[in-house]
């Protein structure tokens, strides 16, 4: 199966975008290459970037809160491990402590650094980061592995309670819901939502169903149309059936 998520807010959407990119950072982390390291520096700023909002830590503890809440109502239900149960709510409340210990805004220790900040300014630059550019860069590239391995930890080090926070909000979120199998005619569909508190659309197909899902939703409906790629991967509207399930 392939997923595609559809966020119903800012919130989610920044959530999402910071998740995929420290799934980069920790793909490119495992190799010992010197183009692979360069990648995920610059993906750090990337990281950087988007979380700069003054809001983020705030939102993300006010997620965690609504997330306990909606658990702590499942508190006797026979049909729910109280072991599980407490583990998730103990993880939030550990998560949620982590994010309040964060001094400062997201990301300050980076921007604090005048050498990555004199190389984030640089990368802007299409071919900005060239040895002539920045010999220093250039010699840092240079070193072992190792070391190199060690700065770029140790810089993401002071991100890793937002990256808990928001793997722990995306799981509950992604766990809560119900999956329905739905038939898009004609590759277009429609599902009234009647002012629906969801947060995220989950739409998934048979990795060999050739149709893309194009989302636009808010919490009265949620419309989707299939398109499919033509040989030069442009999308065409599908004029086809397509089953597909949803979780909301």
């Amino acid at each position: 199966m392939i997923t595609y998520e559809y966020p119903f807010n800012e919130r989610i959407r920044t959530l999402l975008r910071l998740e995929d990119l420290f799934q980069k950072v920790s793909n490119f982390m495992e190799s010992d290459g010197s183009q692979e390291h360069h990648i995920v520096l610059l993906t750090l700023f990337e990281i950087l970037d988007v979380a700069g909002r003054a809001d983020l830590k705030m939102d993300l503890i006010q997620e965690l809160e609504r997330q306990r809440q909606s658990l702590l109502a499942y508190r006797d239900n026979p049909e729910i491990s109280e072991e599980a149960l407490s583990g998730a709510l103990y993880e939030i409340e550990q998560a949620s402590a982590a994010l309040l210990g964060m001094a400062g805004k997201i990301g300050q220790h980076l921007r604090d650094n005048d050498w990555l900040m004199s190389i984030k300014s640089r990368a802007s630059i299409p071919g900005g980061v060239c040895q002539f550019d920045l010999p220093s860069y250039h010699y840092w590239r240079h070193q072992g592995a190792a070391a190199r391995r060690e700065a770029l930890l140790a810089w993401l080090q002071p991100l890793q309670p937002l990256r808990d926070a928001l793997a722990i909000v995306l799981r509950l979120l992604r766990a809560s819901g119900r999956s329905e199998h739905y038939v898009a005619t004609n590759g277009a569909f429609q599902l009234m939502l009647g002012g629906s508190s969801s947060q995220m659309v989950r739409i998934s197909l048979k990795m060999d169903d050739p149709y893309i899902p194009e989302i636009s939703a808010n919490k009265y409906a949620l419309n989707i149309r299939f398109t499919r790629p033509d040989s030069d991967h442009r999308p065409r509207q599908s004029d086809s059936d397509v089953q597909f399930d949803l979780l909301l």
